[in-house]
């Protein structure tokens, strides 16, 4: 019953935010922007979480480590997996890559996300009374903020036929998640956690802000937190990589891009990669976003 009411709770603003569609390009701006704000508001609250906290120190140390733990297992999982695939299903390609930004100021823009965190800690350590009910809060913004993705991937025109029809993407999604779910489950082998919270935090595809959340949600602040790094080293890692490992690994690079490979990852994709790269990014993320807080909202109940 819990595990339904969970995935209804996820699925339900999923689906009324897809089946309304927008095509004016001001609503959709003004969806962005607030989706953005939703972002920072909903991580500022999981700070405040975090700050009430008992043996905070105890558990700083604990999020830190289960982090890297599960990131180093993802990521090394991961990198296996999509050289199995191109050793059996090399991708052919021509392009000509094109200059990129700043790798530092990418990375930097990503950590801005953390500032939030932070801010949130901080103000969270004055113990005011009013931010104990920060939780609910945060439930009620998560639920706006999964109906706002919903317009978003509606807005993206993709179909489920146009899915089906770029199979490169679908294979690099179906490895993408193959090699995140065993790095989840050798990660709860060396954190000795159960299969299921290895599995969850496994399963943000590089979401940062989303996984964060909703394993807030499901397991309390400490492995919230903790899937926050988990995935915000991963993007940071993909973001260094894609300019060294696109020319010869191109469903690594896209694979290791995961939920993010058709919004922030993409114009880096798109610059490195040429515009041959782009539908198969684009089927990637929207596979790899859907799947993100249903496999979640699965391996918390």
């Amino acid at each position: 019953m819990f595990a339904m009411y969970g995935l209804m709770i996820i699925l339900l603003p999923l689906i009324a935010g897809y089946l309304l569609h927008l095509q004016q390009p001001a609503l959709l701006r003004a969806v962005a922007r607030l989706l953005s704000a939703l972002v920072y508001i909903i991580l500022f609250f999981m700070g405040v979480s975090l700050a009430f906290l008992d043996n905070l120190s105890t558990n700083l140390l604990t999020i830190f480590y289960t982090a890297f733990i599960s990131a180093l297992s993802v990521l090394a999982c991961s990198l296996l997996a999509f050289w199995l695939l191109e050793q059996r299903l090399p991708w052919r390609h021509q392009h000509k890559a094109q200059a990129l930004p700043s790798r530092l100021a990418m990375a930097l823009d990503s950590l801005k996300l953390c500032g939030s965190v932070l801010g949130g800690f901080l103000l969270g350590l004055t113990q005011w009374a009013p931010l104990r009910h920060a939780a609910t809060v945060s439930e009620y913004a998560l639920i706006l903020m999964l109906f706002l993705v919903g317009v978003q991937l509606r807005s993206s025109g993709m179909t489920l036929r146009q899915i089906t029809l770029n199979r490169r993407g679908a294979l690099v999604a179906a490895v993408s998640l193959a090699g995140a779910l065993a790095g989840g489950a050798l990660a709860a082998v060396c954190l000795g956690l159960p299969l299921k919270t290895g599995l969850a935090l496994a399963s943000g595809f590089g979401w940062y802000s989303l996984s964060g959340i909703l394993m807030t949600d499901a397991f309390g602040p400490v492995i919230g937190s903790a899937a926050f790094f988990n995935d915000l080293l991963r993007e940071l890692i993909t973001i260094m990589l894609i300019p060294l490992l696109i020319t010869r690994h191109r469903s690594m690079t896209l694979g290791l891009s995961g939920a993010t490979s058709m919004d922030f990852t993409l114009p880096i994709l798109q610059r490195a990669g040429g515009m041959e790269i782009v539908p198969a990014a684009i089927v990637h993320g929207f596979i790899m976003s859907l799947l993100a807080p249903v496999l979640i909202a699965f391996f918390s109940a």
